[in-house]
């Protein structure tokens, strides 16, 4: 109600519900994208290496496949995502900077930085679905 006042101040509000059925509209929108925030840090793919190690350093045959079997499954989570996602996180796994790969796509480091957080987050939530005892039969 007191943004209905504080607007209707300066103009007039001709349909007052559907002003306020909008502002909540509007603001619950923001309430939302607020608290997704977390889900658009940056994660250095050396922590997320911690997590789950793909290879260990002192591996035995039985680790190396363990760890081939791993990767399969993050290239069919990694099917999920669109082909320009695939590449764009292959590119920056293979050793390319945001701005190589954004110059060489004609695109922004920040829409760079987007494709490799989707990257990361269908492999993240795989292995979280896995953690929680359902595995993605999509990709099985």
């Amino acid at each position: 109600m007191l943004r209905l006042h504080v607007y209707g101040r300066e103009v007039a509000v001709a349909n007052e519900e559907a002003f306020l059925r909008h502002a909540v509209h509007n603001l619950s929108v923001d309430l939302h994208r607020r608290d997704r925030l977390d889900l658009r840090r940056e994660v250095r793919i050396e922590d997320l290496n911690v997590q789950s190690p793909l290879i260990a350093p002192e591996s035995t045959p039985e680790d190396t496949l363990e760890a081939q079997q791993r990767l399969n499954l993050i290239r069919a989570v990694l099917d999920a995502v669109s082909l320009r996602t695939r590449e764009i996180y292959f590119a920056h796994r293979a050793g390319y900077s945001y701005s190589e790969i954004a110059d060489h796509m004609g695109i922004s480091r920040i829409t760079i930085k987007r494709h490799i957080a989707r990257a990361l987050l269908a492999i993240m939530e795989h292995g979280e679905a896995e953690e929680d005892g359902f595995p993605n039969r999509a990709i099985e």
